[in-house]
């Protein structure tokens, strides 16, 4: 047994789910992982998360609160070891977002405009205490990673980054640098959970939340109707910007050029995230991602406010077509 296997049976030990039936049940781009507890007719979730690497188990504690208090559903904590990074948690089940949808896709609709209300619900009411709260050109930088490590894999070379973040600072503050509220950041169907069971806003169930920070109010609602993982059809996509904007009352007019540039914004650093993953962390099979997020960022380069970086953009970062998506993949775990 490995040593962080050692400790979460010590773990389980303790508060009484030792002799647990455990399976693997998920793992991300982090180094946390999860394992699904039965005990009898008893279910719970393990996670395990490294200390040290980036994801403080204490974090997701105080978001779960955060939630729970708004009428949320999070999931509750039953038993906890923070020193050594493990919770264990209320099972939520297996009504995953995307895996009823793939199963019926007449669920999109409904299930993405109960999503939608939940993040109404969270913007109109106090954010957390203590979240970070950074500016346009922290933003700005954060999305650099699309050169240093997407271009890096295709072309090999690191060039000057300012005038990326420049254009990319200036949209920001234009378009998307309002009054802030409070972001999941992960919100997509992958991190959502169906619980017909409960009712109104409670029926979605909210993962991977532990990352919140201050943000735009059209950023998760992006990260919603722009997955990674998953095409969003253009007809939901359109509905749900509009409920979206009767439920907050927010402008057409701005909120528009603000759901563009957040969605570049966000398409640029996951494309050099998922190069990171494959060349620093050997995570190949994000790459396969890869052409969807360019064809989010090029629908969102296509308004008219942004074609300061659209010209950037064009210039600098290659189409992922499949042979740079192979020289990509040729390079994985390469860099240390």
């Amino acid at each position: 047994m490995s040593e962080r296997g050692a400790l979460s049976q010590s773990f389980l030990d303790k508060v009484g789910w030792g002799t647990a039936t455990r399976r693997f049940l998920a793992g991300d781009a982090s180094d946390r992982s999860y394992d699904r507890l039965t005990l009898g007719s008893k279910s719970a979730v393990l996670m395990d998360a490294p200390p040290g690497k980036g994801d403080d188990p204490a974090d997701f504690l105080a978001i779960a609160g955060h939630l729970l208090a708004l009428g949320l559903s999070a999931p509750q904590c039953l038993a906890q070891d923070l020193a050594n990074g493990f919770l264990l948690l209320e099972d939520l089940g297996d009504g995953v977002f995307a895996r009823l949808i793939a199963a019926d896709l007449s669920h999109e609709h409904s299930l993405y405009a109960a999503a939608t209300e939940v993040l109404a619900h969270l913007h109109s009411t106090p954010p957390a205490p203590n979240l970070q709260n950074l500016a346009a050109q922290d933003w700005a930088e954060a999305a650099r990673f699309a050169l240093d490590w997407y271009r890096l894999a295709v072309i090999g070379d690191r060039i000057d980054t300012t005038p990326f973040v420049l254009a990319l600072t200036e949209a920001m503050m234009t378009h998307a640098d309002g009054p802030r509220v409070m972001i999941l950041r992960d919100f997509h169907a992958e991190n959502l959970i169906w619980l017909p069971e409960r009712s109104g806003l409670a029926r979605v169930g909210l993962l991977d939340f532990q990352l919140a920070q201050m943000g735009q109010p059209a950023y998760d609602l992006v990260s919603m109707l722009q997955d990674a993982r998953r095409d969003v059809s253009s007809e939901t996509e359109v509905t749900m910007q509009r409920h979206f904007l009767d439920l907050s009352g927010r402008d057409e007019a701005s909120f528009r050029p603000a759901y563009a540039t957040l969605g570049a914004q966000r398409a640029l650093r996951i494309l050099g995230v998922f190069a990171r993953l494959c060349l620093h962390g050997n995570k190949p099979g994000y790459l396969a991602l890869m052409p969807r997020v360019w064809g989010q960022l090029q629908r969102n380069l296509a308004a008219p406010e942004l074609a300061a970086l659209r010209a950037i953009c064009d210039d600098l970062l290659p189409e992922p077509t499949p042979e740079i998506l192979q020289r990509i993949g040729a390079q994985c775990g390469n860099f240390r």
